[in-house]
């Protein structure tokens, strides 16, 4: 009886620390409330759009910040904004077996793990102008995938824009940042017509959030080298991914 009278308690916490860990380094934190919430037992139904609406506010307040640090370049945001919003609105609205969605979102998570423990430390890189084409094709890929699984799509597109050398960390941070509020704001659009169910626990949700939000925002723009910060994060999407991924074993 205590223990079911104090998660809500702990899912807060939980989202907290998720939303400080996402946003100091540009992301809206979709995936770790997921996680949060796939561990908690909360329906699948419930879980896509709340984890679009923290993102909404998570990603919004961490663009802020790497903006006010001149780190957004909206050269390249722009192609993949205007690819990726319709296709995520088209994404929100397709409906997706429950074991198979959890299958996916663990796959994602594990694409999270790599991304903070294998790529660098936001130090100055030479970066080249990619092909405008490029960019159209990669935002209408993560669109879709980001309106199916209710993420933002940063997840995957600051790696792709790393690897391929597009950005430094800061710049694919703010660009990561403003492109999961669009997709998530989309996606949430795309839920919205055929229904959906929200937690009544919602306010308290968002409260926590942003303020995890706000401060890793803070720290991560301005105070923070972030290594440490993407270790720690990576080791509990990857707890949370193996959870989703094989059930039985934790």
């Amino acid at each position: 009886m205590t223990t079911h009278m104090t998660e809500p308690y702990f899912i807060c916490f939980l989202l907290l620390a998720m939303a400080f860990l996402y946003a100091s380094v540009g992301h809206g934190g979709a995936s770790g409330y997921l996680a949060v919430m796939a561990l908690y037992g909360v329906s699948v139904a419930v879980m896509r759009p709340t984890a679009l609406l923290l993102n909404l506010f998570v990603s919004l307040t961490s663009f802020t910040f790497y903006y006010r640090e001149q780190y957004f370049r909206i050269r390249l945001f722009l192609p993949l904004a205007l690819a990726s919003v319709p296709m995520a609105f088209i994404g929100g609205s397709i409906t997706i077996d429950p074991g198979i969605y959890k299958k996916i979102l663990g796959l994602f998570l594990l694409l999270a793990v790599v991304r903070f423990f294998f790529f660098g430390d936001g130090k100055p890189a030479k970066t080249t102008d990619p092909p405008i084409g490029w960019l159209l094709l990669i935002g209408a890929a993560i669109g879709l995938l980001s309106g199916m699984l209710g993420i933002g799509g940063g997840i995957i597109l600051s790696p792709v824009l790393l690897q391929l050398r597009w950005t430094n960390q800061k710049q694919a941070a703010a660009i990561s940042a403003i492109f999961i509020f669009v997709n998530s704001l989309s996606g949430l659009m795309g839920q919205l017509t055929k229904g959906i169910v929200f937690s009544s626990q919602m306010v308290s949700y968002v409260g926590f959030a942003f303020m995890g939000g706000f401060l890793g925002s803070y720290f991560g723009a301005i105070r923070f080298g972030q290594r440490t910060i993407r270790y720690l994060l990576a080791v509990v999407l990857m707890v949370a991914s193996f959870k989703l991924l094989l059930p039985d074993l934790l």
